[in-house]
């Protein structure tokens, strides 16, 4: 399949720019805070690791083009600063257009919406894509990141993956 060119996107406070090599310097500021993975586990990544990371996640999709890669850097347009990022993996199913969607924002920018409105304005650009239905894996002690989930429209499941609960768009049955 042909998927269509990641685009940035702008909202009212943020900028989703298209993932770029020259991101990883900074964004390995915005990735070194260890709370950021006191829930989906891991730590900081290096620069080379999060280049090589970069390089992979640049190419969009997979070998096979079953799985869409799309990965933006969020910053904010008054600032000169990278804050976080969004990314959505899409997948065609039997009966429609999934894109498994996730968000991390610096903590230092937490608490002000941020990471809602980045992912409201991916998931936009994505319904306008043809994009039909969300998930997410939200361990079930994030609150914040359970919020986000919600104002995405997405509800939890009683489905657990890698101690991670999935969350789905209402309309699926």
């Amino acid at each position: 399949m042909i998927w269509p060119a990641i685009e940035p996107i702008a909202s009212k406070r943020v900028l989703l720019e298209p993932l770029a090599a020259e991101h990883a310097a900074e964004m390995m500021t915005v990735l070194a805070d260890p709370s950021l993975y006191e829930f989906i586990g891991g730590r900081p990544p290096t620069l080379e690791q999060l280049q090589r990371r970069y390089a992979a996640q640049m190419i969009g999709h997979s070998e096979d083009d079953a799985q869409w890669w799309l990965n933006w850097i969020v910053a904010l347009p008054e600032h000169p600063r990278l804050i976080g990022y969004v990314q959505a993996t899409v997948e065609h199913r039997p009966d429609a257009l999934e894109a498994n969607v996730a968000w991390v924002i610096s903590p230092h920018f937490q608490g002000r919406g941020l990471a809602s409105e980045a992912a409201s304005a991916m998931t936009r650009w994505l319904t306008a894509a043809g994009v039909d239905r969300y998930v997410a894996y939200i361990h079930p002690n994030h609150a914040a990141s359970a919020a986000v989930a919600r104002r995405q429209g997405l509800c939890p499941t009683d489905v657990i993956e890698d101690n991670e609960v999935r969350w789905q768009s209402l309309d699926d049955g």
